[in-house]
């Protein structure tokens, strides 16, 4: 595929749009993937890379290699991922910290204009596929409701096995990979390791990212070869039961003490606005919604447009 510097300045602000999402615990860049169209192509580029990669840099040099592994796009992704985590993350931490409503009503919107954009693209319905969403939705539910587990196991097995989970969700339209680590109870023990630079444990688990990112991106662009209106179907119920994970009025159970001994929610459940304890801000989390959920048709038109 040949691309100009435009082509792929659009692919970092996506990375951007991704890196974003991917900051707010709740909301998966793999959502922000799928509804800017680079979803599959993602998945093939990661799925790229293996021996076969290895043989072609031996063989036939950086070059080839480079580009049998899509490394163009995968380069511009990164660096808008990378920029917006480092430009955002302060941003997106005081929106959550102080106007946590109507953040999460953009994201709201967002998401669900994303469910409608998604299911667009099942080519046919059956009553199979039905089911399937709906054992998608209901699963994505179940797992936004679970109690998060006590965290303190820090055991090699334990966080190569969490950093594994994570990046399978962080990659899957849905729900992010730091809300996996919060119900593994392996969140703080991370944040405790990237703020005391424990490198083994950094390594452990971004050697169990690699292995799940590696291994699932290939089940997944399997299931898109040979089962594409099934996957759409189930990715579609997973981003509508996982829904209830960003629903913006919330009553928090519990609390959890952060890495600075702040206390702040762990585990919360879903509440009408109108039984929420605090100031509800309904009309402007109402227009924040809409906002979002237009961004995402205006999107979906802009690329049918340039189709």
């Amino acid at each position: 595929m040949k691309r100009t510097l435009k082509d792929y300045l659009v692919i970092s602000l996506k990375g951007v749009a991704m890196g974003a999402a991917d900051v707010v615990p709740g909301v998966s860049g793999g959502t922000i993937a799928f509804i800017s169209g680079i979803y599959e192509e993602l998945l093939n580029s990661i799925s790229n890379i293996n021996l076969d990669l290895f043989k072609t840099l031996k063989n036939e040099g950086f070059k080839k290699a480079w580009a049998q592994l899509n490394g163009n796009f995968l380069l511009a992704l990164l660096i808008g991922i990378f920029v917006s985590v480092l430009s955002l993350a302060k941003v997106l931490k005081y929106l959550l910290e102080n106007e946590p409503i109507l953040l999460w009503s953009f994201f709201f919107g967002l998401v669900l204009a994303s469910v409608i954009y998604i299911a667009k693209q099942l080519t046919k319905w059956s009553v199979v596929t039905f089911l399937i969403l709906i054992i998608g939705a209901v699963l994505a539910y179940y797992i936004t409701t679970l109690d998060p587990l006590v965290s303190g196991n820090s055991s090699s097995w334990f966080l190569f096995l969490a950093g594994a989970i994570a990046i399978c969700a962080m990659i899957l339209p849905g729900i992010s990979g730091a809300f996996i680590l919060v119900l593994l109870g392996a969140y703080q023990p991370v944040l405790a390791a990237v703020n005391d630079r424990d490198y083994k444990i950094i390594a452990l688990i971004g050697l169990g990212a690699i292995v799940g990112l590696l291994s699932f991106s290939r089940v997944l662009k399997w299931l898109f070869k040979h089962y594409k209106n099934y996957t759409l179907a189930a990715l579609t119920g997973f981003i509508i039961g996982s829904l209830n994970k960003i629903w913006p009025w919330k009553h928090t159970l519990s609390f959890r003490l952060n890495s600075h001994g702040i206390e702040v929610p762990l585990k919360q459940e879903s509440v009408s606005p109108f039984s929420y304890s605090g100031e509800h801000q309904l009309i402007l989390a109402i227009i924040l919604a809409i906002v979002g959920f237009g961004l995402i048709m205006l999107l979906e038109k802009l690329a049918v447009n340039k189709d």
